[in-house]
């Protein structure tokens, strides 16, 4: 209704026109009921005229040319005709329009003939007859060039989507290619090398049990790290080979990456709180390298330390930090490795915070949230 708005109000100021215009010309008959019967019938029409442009075109003309027949309304009974005609052309109505615009000039002519008096020259009706006859074409091809325009820009539009479409379908590819890349690299530099300290350290294991020693529990820790770093990296390759994670790494896993760095002599104690909930899988698997990385750094560079896990679920975010109370201190500069660097950038890509800094009295901690609500 919105839309009809414009069209009603048209419809409403021509009929006053109108109404007004018969009142007060010098050879216009008197109004009557029906001939204002008449004039709220063109406005109803012109209302309705953009939903039914043809049914609204059959009305005016009719309800017009009578008007003009009862009450010598001169060429403001033209004015709703020139407004269907053009909204019928524009909506692509162009035979109806041509008719409606013969017929209304045919009967406007008629009319005069019959109602001119004997000394009234001939040519003020020819050229009253040819302004209308001008504005009626005016009316016409103004509609069909409207219709063209909308065709035009309808057309660039889809143009606009189809590009971008394309640009999008050729974005993927190149991503696509990317990782197919990535998955190339990554086997050939570390599969090879993560294969060789398995190896290894498997028959460093075999070869002291085979003597009956017990083997280091550094010796086994690395041999079940380096088994759990094939299997991940398997599973990195196949979901960048394929980006579908059906077995991905998630929280849920983070008990035993902390028996892991348990086995490789750091003491580390893990807290929940809250009630873990589904995760989306980004940011699960973030939350996971977190730690991941995390205790990482605490065996490499905390020394004789105690790591501690606190994985905290809210409805609206999920916290996962990591502190430790080792060699760090919060009087030296930390400056950010890789690990953090990457860590950070994995944190921030879904839309969280992530706080790295050394813990007074001694030890690091690293703490990243991810919001759970809203567009990433």
């Amino acid at each position: 209704m919105r839309r009809d708005l414009p069209y009603a109000l048209s419809g409403l100021a021509l009929a006053v026109l109108l109404v007004g215009n018969a009142a007060i010309a010098p050879d216009a008959g008197p109004v009557r009921p029906v001939d204002v019967a008449l004039v709220l019938v063109m406005a109803a029409a012109l209302a309705v005229c953009q939903r039914h442009p043809v049914v609204a075109l059959i009305a005016v003309t009719a309800t017009m040319l009578a008007l003009h027949v009862r009450v010598h309304s001169g060429v403001s009974a033209a004015f709703p005709v020139l407004g269907a005609v053009y909204v019928a052309a524009w909506r692509g109505h162009r035979v109806p329009a041509v008719l409606a615009s013969l017929v209304f000039l045919a009967g406007f002519l008629a009319r005069d003939i019959s109602v001119a008096p004997a000394g009234r020259p001939g040519q003020q009706i020819a050229e009253r007859t040819a302004l209308l006859l001008g504005w009626f074409v005016a009316a016409n091809v103004a509609g069909l060039i409207s219709r063209q325009r909308r065709a035009y820009l309808e057309q660039v539009e889809q143009r606009a989507a189809e590009a971008e479409r394309t640009r999008e379908e050729m974005a993927l590819r190149r991503a696509g290619e990317e990782r197919l890349r990535i998955a190339r690299d990554l086997h050939d530099s570390l599969t090879h090398s993560i294969s060789v300290i398995k190896v290894q350290a498997g028959i460093a294991v075999h070869l002291a049990r085979k003597k009956g020693e017990e083997p280091p529990a550094a010796l086994l820790a690395i041999q079940e790290a380096s088994g759990a770093a094939m299997r991940e990296l398997r599973a990195t390759l196949g979901t960048l080979r394929a980006p579908s994670d059906d077995d991905h790494v998630g929280l849920a896993r983070v008990g035993e990456l902390a028996e892991r760095t348990r086995a490789a002599g750091v003491p580390v104690q893990v807290t929940v709180t809250g009630q873990p909930q589904d995760l989306p899988v980004e940011v699960d698997q973030a939350g996971y390298r977190v730690v991941q990385e995390a205790l990482t750094n605490v065996a490499r560079h905390a020394g004789p330390a105690t790591a501690r896990i606190h994985v905290e679920y809210a409805p609206a975010q999920l916290t996962v930090s990591v502190t430790d109370d080792g060699r760090a201190s919060s009087t030296r500069p930390t400056t950010p490795g890789v690990g953090l660097r990457g860590m950070r950038e994995r944190v921030t890509g879904l839309g969280g915070t992530l706080h790295t800094s050394a813990r007074e009295g001694g030890g690091f901690g690293v703490e990243a949230t991810f919001p759970l609500e809203g567009p990433a």
